[in-house]
């Protein structure tokens, strides 16, 4: 009887730490959704003010190098730092999990290659687009990370919130317009811009930017690597890539000006901001997900507007509150919890079902503290099949005082399936046997 209540508090033990850990990550959530508005709204901002700056321009392909040996450097500092300022542990750490493990690091490849083209593609679009065309083409990323999430992710989006998708894009939209066409008149003698490049640069930028972050959400949230890491890991991959851009397109006059030609201390607190919105988004991306992310950027420009308007002088009018109020009741709509009633459609019933079996293998998961680990490693395989292996569970000594065993049949994975037995027979774990 002691064994059982021993068995009861300690399942409420993991239950309990299972639940503040799910508590802090949704606090982590909204933070750094927080910070990532904040970080876009004064990233949109300082690059308007440095490309109003007279003199030389810096090289933009130097700049994303920059940005990425930077990100590189903060998540070494980071991981230094967890690891108690241990350098030996902390080098034997990096070398397991980037050089070791090859075959994982490789997977940030692909996105890497794609954020760096982005990147480029993105000052290419800036210098050939006004700043205001621009931003809003660029949220067209928003449709096309939702597109990828269903694809890849098997991500289920209710009517609701595609419809908030379509609102978060005529809001920011109509915000945007209402500016373009106030600055139309004082902006026509763009001579040296080419518009048709730029329109294919954000266009290209955009499908970029979808496949890539859902990408590399599917390898952050499939596998237990730290954040740090998989940083660590799309920076190296960024800065050589990024490096061969450079050389490619301008290594004569790299050459011949410097690296940091054109550098001033606007230009490095942009790369610096850069820098830092990159580990922001892999933190967004842990935490929640690429669709909240976009949201979270489109309301920064709403917020880098208004901001203007004390920087610039811009004047708020009708269509930008409209605009503002459809951003913002996007926002609320997409955020609104999917009904699990009859009226619910056939995405919203699938996301109930996932929604389910989530939650199961978090109950599952919470049994882990305190079960064996030669049960643990049978555990974390899912089967078809109902848990039906282990006919009789008997206690330790016989079948003297138990009776005749428990028969478990769950069809639930095998770690839920044994937090079941556990619960009601503690001592049957010592005899269990499996015949999968």
């Amino acid at each position: 009887m002691a064994v059982g209540s021993y068995s009861l508090a300690a399942g409420e033990k993991a239950a309990s730490q299972g639940q503040s850990q799910r508590d802090v990550n949704k606090r982590l959530k909204y933070i750094s959704l927080a910070v990532l508005v904040v970080q876009n709204a004064s990233l949109i901002l300082s690059i308007r003010y440095v490309r109003t700056l007279p003199g030389d321009r810096f090289f933009a392909t130097s700049a994303v190098v920059m940005a990425e040996i930077l990100k590189v450097l903060t998540s070494l500092l980071i991981i230094l730092l967890q690891k108690r300022f241990n350098v030996k542990e902390t080098a034997f750490f990096l070398v397991d999990s980037i050089v070791f493990q090859y075959k994982d690091t490789l997977k940030l490849a692909v996105p890497s290659l794609i954020y760096t083209l982005q990147n480029n593609l993105q000052y290419i679009a800036i210098s050939n687009l006004p700043a205001a065309t621009f931003q809003v083409t660029y949220q067209l990323k928003i449709l096309t990370t939702a597109l990828f999430s269903v694809m890849m992710l098997r991500k289920s989006l209710s009517r609701v919130q595609w419809v908030s998708l379509l609102l978060l894009f005529a809001g920011v939209a109509v915000v945007q317009v209402q500016q373009e066409g106030k600055k139309e008149a004082s902006v026509s003698d763009s001579s040296n811009q080419n518009y048709s490049v730029g329109l294919v640069a954000v266009v290209i930028s955009c499908l970029s930017s979808g496949f890539a972050g859902v990408y590399f959400e599917k390898i952050l949230k499939g596998s237990s690597a730290s954040v740090w890491v998989r940083n660590v890991q799309l920076g190296i991959f960024g800065s050589a890539l990024g490096t061969l851009g450079l050389w490619w397109n301008d290594g004569a006059a790299v050459a011949e000006r410097g690296f940091l030609f054109g550098y001033t201390d606007m230009v490095w607190c942009v790369i610096f901001n850069q820098a830092f919105g990159g580990l922001l988004v892999a933190v967004v991306v842990k935490y929640a997900d690429n669709i909240l992310k976009g949201f979270a950027t489109s309301f920064s420009i709403i917020v880098s507007t208004v901001m203007s308007i004390y920087l610039f002088g811009f004047h708020v009018d009708l269509l930008f509150t409209a605009g503002a109020g459809l951003v913002i009741g996007a926002v609320y709509m997409y955020s609104l919890p999917k009904t699990a009633g009859g009226s619910s459609s056939p995405s919203s019933s699938s996301s109930s079902s996932v929604s389910a079996e989530s939650s199961r293998t978090n109950g599952g998961a919470e049994m882990e503290a305190f079960l064996p680990k030669s049960v643990l490693s049978a555990g974390r395989r899912r089967i078809s099949s109902p848990c039906r292996t282990h006919p009789r569970l008997t206690a330790p000594g016989g079948g003297g005082g138990g009776g005749g065993g428990r028969s478990c049949s769950v069809s639930e994975s095998l770690t839920t399936c044994l937090s079941v037995c556990f619960l009601s027979r503690p001592l049957c774990l010592k005899t269990l046997y499996f015949t999968n």
